[in-house]
C-alpha cells in the first residue's frame, strides 16, 4: 500500500452535512480532504425545504445569494393543499412556510434572511464547488473502508472504486456525513436510539406541466388524499413541486412488511396519474426509488477524533423539512471548534460540546418530523377515511361534507381543525429558530446565573429572541454609515466576536487583550454601529455598558449586563471555559 495522504481533517460524504463541513473548514483555512463514493453529486432532488437558520449559515459562508439565485422563492411555497388529486376536489388549504401575514411578519423580525426551497441536487454543487475553490480536496469514486485512530489522528482506509486499489488518509480528525447508513458511526461504535425502517415510501420523480392544476395556488406540497395513501409512506399521498410548474417528485407509501413494489416505469406512471387526476397530461417518468420512514437518533456524535454528522446521527422522515436543515447546522457547530483546536487556540475538551449541543437538537428534530407523519392522520379521520372501505365509500365520505345537515357541519369543522394543526409541521418557526443550549450540559457556554426565561408561547410555533447565554444572538437591523446590516452580520466568519455599547470600553480593552481572535462592535449614538430604529436596545437584555461575547457559530457564549471594572478578569475567565482550558 502506497504512502498515506495526510489532511487535517478527512470528511467522508459530500452530502449537506459534508458538503457545509468541507466549506466551513475551507473558509476557515483548515486543510481537508471530502470523499465520496459516488460518481457525482445528487441526482435528485431530496432534501428541498431551506430554513431561516441555514440561509444564515450560508450568509456567514459566503454563499446565501447563489443559493437565492437558485431556489424558489419563499412566497411560492405557501399554499400547501390538501386534495383528492391535483385535479380533483380542494378539500382545505394550509398558508405554510411562513406566508400566513402574522408568521411571515414574525420571520422578518426574526431574521435577515428568508427561507426558500433549495432541491438537494442543486444545493450540492454551490457548497461543494464553493469548498474546492477555497480549498478543499475532492474526490468522487472513492469509499471509506475502515477507520483505526490513536492519540495523534485518525488513519482511515479507502478504495478508489475507479481503479479498485485501495489507500489511506491520516487526519487529525475524520468527520463521518456518510448518510443513513453511515459506516462511519458503525465502525465509530455511536450508540443509536429508536428504530429504523417504521414505513416504506417510494420517490417518483417525473416531468409534467401542472400550470393549469397548481400555478393559481403556489405551494411546495400537494398532499393528496387517495384509496390507500394510509399505507405506510408519510401519512398521505404527496405531490411535490421541484421547480416549478413542470418539475416534480411524488411521495407513496408502502407496506414495508411486503416489501417495495417492483418500481417498474408502468407502476410508476398508474402513480403519477392517481395523484394528478388528469390522464391527458403528458407525464415522463425520470426516475424511482425506494426507501424506508426512520425514527433513529445518536446518542453521542463522536468517539475519541471521530464525529458524525447529519444523517448518519439523524434519521427521520422529511416532514418538517428538517433533514439538510439540521446536518448543514450540525457541521457549521463543529467546524469552528476543531478549526481553534487544530490552530492551538482551543484544547481538546471544547470538542465535547458538539455532542453535548447538538444530540439534544438531533433527538428533539427526529422526533418532531415522526410525530408530524402521525398528526395527518386526523384529516383523514374527518373524513372516515381511516377504517377499512372501498375506494367508493371514500369518496362518498367526502362529498357528504356538502350536505346541508348537522352531520355534515361537523365533519367540515373537523376537517379544518385537523388541517389548520398540520402548522406543527408547516410553520413551526420556534423548531426552526429556537435552538438554546444549555450551560448545564456544554462547556462552551458560561451560565451568567439568569433563571431561564422559557417561551412565552408555544416553542414549537413561535421563535422567541434571547441574549442568554446559549441562545442564536437576535436579529437586529443597524447601521454603519450608510450602510444597513443585521446584528448577525456583524459576528461569524470563523472568530469570537464582542458586542458592548457606550460605556464598554473596558471590555473592547479585554477582548484587544485576548490571545484568541475576537472582533469588537460598539454599538451606539457616534459608534461605527448605530441603533437608529432602537431594536438592539429593546433585544439585547443588556445595558449599553454590558457585554456579548459571541462564538464564531453565532451562539451567545457568554453575558455580563452592564459595565464592569474587571472585564478583563471575567472576559478572560469566561474563554478559558468556553476554549476547553479549565
Amino acid at each position: 500500500m502506497s504512502t498515506a495522504v495526510e489532511t487535517d481533517v478527512l470528511v467522508v460524504g459530500s452530502g449537506p452535512a459534508g458538503a457545509s463541513a468541507a466549506l466551513a473548514l475551507s473558509t476557515y483555512g483548515v486543510p481537508n480532504i471530502m470523499v465520496t463514493r459516488y460518481a457525482s453529486l445528487a441526482d435528485t432532488p431530496r432534501a428541498h425545504i431551506t430554513n431561516q437558520r441555514t440561509m444564515e449559515v450560508l450568509r456567514d459562508l459566503g454563499v446565501e445569494d447563489e443559493v437565492i439565485a437558485k431556489a424558489t422563492p419563499q412566497h411560492l411555497m405557501g399554499n400547501t393543499t390538501f386534495c383528492t388529486s391535483l385535479a380533483g376536489e380542494e378539500l382545505g388549504r394550509v398558508r405554510s412556510w411562513g406566508n400566513d401575514p402574522l408568521v411571515q411578519a414574525a420571520h422578518q423580525l426574526a431574521s435577515p434572511t428568508r427561507m426558500c426551497d433549495m432541491p438537494q441536487h442543486l444545493m450540492e454543487p454551490v457548497l461543494v464547488n464553493a469548498a474546492v475553490a477555497r480549498g478543499t480536496r475532492l474526490r468522487f469514486e472513492t469509499e471509506y473502508l475502515s477507520h483505526t485512530q490513536d492519540a495523534d489522528g485518525v488513519t482511515a482506509t479507502v478504495r478508489d472504486r475507479l481503479r479498485g486499489d485501495t489507500y489511506q488518509i491520516r487526519a487529525r480528525y475524520l468527520i463521518g456525513a456518510d448518510g443513513g447508513r453511515s459506516k462511519v458511526a458503525t465502525d465509530a461504535g455511536l450508540p443509536m436510539g429508536g428504530q429504523m425502517g417504521v414505513a416504506g415510501s417510494i420517490n417518483i420523480v417525473f416531468e409534467a406541466d401542472l400550470t393549469r392544476y397548481t400555478a393559481h395556488r403556489p405551494s411546495t406540497l400537494y398532499w393528496v388524499l387517495a384509496p390507500g395513501a394510509t399505507v405506510g409512506g408519510i401519512g398521505a399521498g404527496l405531490v411535490r413541486c421541484v421547480r416549478p410548474w413542470n418539475e416534480w417528485l411524488i411521495v407513496w407509501g408502502y407496506d414495508v412488511t411486503a416489501g417495495a413494489p417492483d418500481l417498474t416505469t408502468e407502476y410508476a406512471e398508474s402513480i403519477v396519474r392517481k395523484l394528478v387526476g388528469d390522464d391527458a397530461v403528458p407525464v415522463t417518468v425520470k426516475s424511482s426509488s425506494a426507501w424506508t420512514v426512520n425514527e433513529m437518533y445518536a446518542e453521542t456524535y463522536a468517539n475519541g477524533r471521530v464525529f458524525c454528522a447529519g444523517d448518519a446521527v439523524h434519521r427521520h422522515p422529511p416532514s418538517n423539512g428538517l433533514g439538510s436543515n439540521t446536518s448543514v447546522q450540525d457541521a457549521y457547530n463543529l467546524a469552528w471548534k476543531l478549526k481553534l483546536v487544530l490552530d492551538g487556540t482551543a484544547h481538546p475538551r471544547l470538542l465535547d460540546s458538539y455532542t453535548a449541543e447538538r444530540a439534544p437538537i438531533g433527538r428533539q428534530i427526529v422526533t418532531r418530523a415522526n410525530r408530524s407523519i402521525r398528526e395527518t392522520a386526523p384529516v383523514f379521520e374527518a373524513l372516515d377515511g381511516l377504517s377499512p372501505q372501498t375506494p367508493e365509500q371514500l369518496w362518498a365520505n367526502i362529498a357528504a361534507r356538502k350536505d346541508a345537515t348537522e352531520a355534515a357541519a361537523k365533519q367540515r369543522a373537523r376537517l379544518r381543525e385537523a388541517i389548520a394543526f398540520k402548522v406543527y409541521e408547516f410553520n413551526a418557526h420556534g423548531v426552526d429558530l429556537n435552538q438554546r443550549y444549555p450551560a448545564e450540559s456544554s462547556a462552551a457556554i458560561v451560565p451568567d446565573g439568569t433563571p431561564d426565561p422559557g417561551f412565552d408561547r408555544d416553542p414549537e410555533l413561535h421563535h422567541q429572541p434571547s441574549t442568554r447565554p446559549g441562545a442564536r444572538l437576535p436579529h437586529a437591523w443597524i447601521t454603519s454609515g450608510t450602510r444597513t446590516l443585521s446584528t448577525l452580520d456583524t459576528v461569524g466568519r470563523g472568530r469570537f466576536t464582542l458586542l458592548t455599547g457606550i460605556g464598554g470600553e473596558a471590555w473592547v480593552r479585554a477582548a484587544e487583550a485576548q490571545e484568541a481572535e475576537i472582533a469588537t462592535v460598539v454599538i451606539g449614538p457616534g459608534q461605527e454601529y448605530e441603533d437608529p430604529y432602537g431594536d438592539w436596545a429593546r433585544l439585547s437584555e443588556i445595558s449599553d455598558g454590558g457585554a456579548l461575547l459571541v462564538r464564531p457559530d453565532g451562539f451567545v457564549a457568554f453575558r455580563h449586563a452592564s459595565a464592569a471594572p474587571d472585564a478583563g478578569e471575567l472576559l478572560a475567565d469566561a474563554l478559558r471555559r468556553i476554549l476547553g482550558h479549565v
